[in-house]
């Protein structure tokens, strides 16, 4: 039952983002920083002017290949699930990238929810606890409602693209 537990959370999630885009609170956890917590839309980060740091850190990215050629494989099979906080300097430096390997795939934005932790790294509906997100950047590549990889921060090779292709890739092999 307890593995049960987050894919029925993580249905009726993803079922949900298609309706509405946006259920966050607003936080201000240390003066003059604003923080999100609950699903955010990529429109925001890149919309809001607290978080320039998302159009700064698009500069220079080449998405990798091979996660590349996975994401477009894999496009109608998965859902990804992306936990940041909009306070966390990795964040910053990933989601933004994420967002454009994505986009270069031609990867449906509809098959990607993010969702903003605060610093306790806590989420609403205590999504972060049940899928045991300990640090953020976490992408979560999930096929069935079933997990199939995770890249956590910048992953194990410094590069999270690479770990994401990696993942993407050994899917072919089930």
């Amino acid at each position: 039952m307890k593995k049960l537990l987050p894919v029925f959370v993580l249905t009726l999630l993803l079922s949900h983002t298609g309706f509405a885009q946006n259920q966050f609170e607003v936080l201000v956890e240390r003066p003059g920083e604003k923080s999100l917590k609950g699903i955010i839309s990529r429109e925001v980060l890149e919309n809001d002017s607290s978080f320039k740091w998302y159009a700064e850190n698009l500069k220079g990215y080449s998405p990798n290949a091979k996660a590349l050629e996975g994401l477009k494989k894999q496009a109608d099979s998965i859902q990804l699930l992306a936990f940041m906080g909009t306070w966390c300097e990795d964040s910053h430096f990933v989601i933004p990238k994420f967002y454009s390997l994505l986009d270069a795939a031609g990867f449906s934005k509809q098959r990607v929810t993010l969702i903003g932790v605060d610093r306790s790294k806590k989420t609403l509906s205590h999504l972060a606890e049940a899928l045991d997100v300990k640090n953020v950047p976490t992408l979560i590549v999930l096929k069935n409602g079933k997990e199939m990889g995770r890249v956590v921060e910048f992953g194990k090779y410094g590069m999270f693209d690479m770990d994401l292709g990696e993942i993407l890739s050994s899917m072919d092999k089930h």
